[in-house]
């Protein structure tokens, strides 16, 4: 096995003895250190190569880094040589945020999950565009996505400026977009799920788009992401939205905001987004419901609950196109991107 992999092994333990957040900031500058000093690099040629097309977009596997860990695109060559067959980053607001108080980030060991209630905590679109240019990562051939969202003290009603001015910003330096209106973490975020909020947000995104395509003479793909707490009606509203006003792909799912799963644990009733195992099954239901009205074609990207290769195969087989890892990396390591890529090529032969 590659020795970044059990180099993880040996880590996690005192990891896991420091704070959440302070673990997750002290892994993400030990990966970058170690890309820094080449101690990384080429280390992953023997990682399986399964090549897929995802909206338009060659992949040299389909399994990808979900946005969240990297928010403000700090370390996007690094975390692309751990293998992932594309990277996203963000979510990025138009303007620098705190996010919310800590502690705001707590592990659920026993069910292999997180609690996060991070808010949105980044360095604002100009940082993160500095931090984005700089990176080599697109001109070694890997699949950038860049995640955009609302600040916290925008209106709800004034939403739709943020995701423009934030679609501005990054098209010209994405290979796609997410637009992430499913986070539990911002005031009222989730109400653009519905109605007429979705239906204006995505018919301004696509008049922008529109314009921006004609002038960088580029498409560049829009996604969005999500929540697992949706009812069918709500899922038949929003893929009506999202062939009306031709959306190019769905990532199903965010973290969700029910906790009958964990009853009981230390951290249950904190308030956030629940990630990890828990969501697997809730993502699944998600991804055949939308996957049975969309059809075929669509592309969706299969995210939530994702701790085996097991796991990973069984999205692909609910409808997924391709995958994205997170929670599953600080539980797993980096080993489980190779474990998904083997089970999801398998299951697909």
């Amino acid at each position: 096995m590659n020795p970044l992999f059990n180099a993880y092994t040996l880590a996690r333990a005192p990891l896991f003895s420091m704070d959440p957040e302070a673990a997750h900031e002290a892994t993400l500058r030990s990966i970058q250190r170690a890309y820094d000093c080449k101690l990384t690099r080429g280390m992953m040629h023997d990682l399986p190569i399964a090549p897929i097309l995802l909206m338009g977009l060659s992949l040299k596997n389909p399994v990808g880094l979900a946005a969240g860990l990297d928010k403000n695109g700090e370390h996007i060559d690094a975390l692309g040589n751990l293998g992932f067959g594309f990277v996203e980053v963000g979510t990025v607001t138009p303007k620098a945020q705190p996010g919310n108080p800590k502690p705001r980030m707590f592990r659920l060991p026993k069910a292999q999950a997180l609690i996060n209630r991070m808010g949105f905590n980044n360095q604002g679109l100009d940082t993160f565009l500095t931090n984005v240019k700089r990176s080599q990562y697109r001109d070694r051939g890997g699949i950038l996505g860049l995640n955009i969202g609302k600040n916290a003290s925008t209106p709800i009603e004034n939403a739709n400026d943020d995701y423009l001015l934030g679609l501005e910003g990054v098209y010209p330096h994405a290979d796609y977009i997410t637009i992430n209106i499913s986070s539990p973490n911002t005031k009222n975020l989730r109400d653009l799920q519905s109605g007429d909020s979705l239906n204006g947000l995505l018919s301004a995104l696509h008049e922008k788009r529109l314009a921006l395509a004609q002038l960088h003479r580029r498409n560049v793909p829009l996604a969005l992401k999500v929540a697992p707490d949706l009812d069918e009606h709500q899922i038949e509203a929003i893929t009506q939205s999202l062939v009306r006003h031709q959306m190019d792909g769905l990532i199903a799912t965010n973290t969700t905001i029910d906790r009958q799963s964990i009853t009981g644990m230390q951290y249950a009733d904190e308030a956030g987004g629940l990630s990890g195992a828990p969501v697997h099954r809730k993502s699944l239901w998600v991804i055949e419901k939308f996957r049975s009205r969309l059809g075929p074609e669509f592309p969706i990207i299969g995210v939530g609950g994702i701790m085996s290769g097991a796991h990973a195969a069984e999205k692909i087989q609910a409808g997924a196109n391709a995958v994205q890892l997170y929670t599953g990396l600080i539980y797993k390591g980096p080993a489980l991107i190779a474990d998904s890529v083997n089970a999801i090529t398998k299951r697909l032969r």
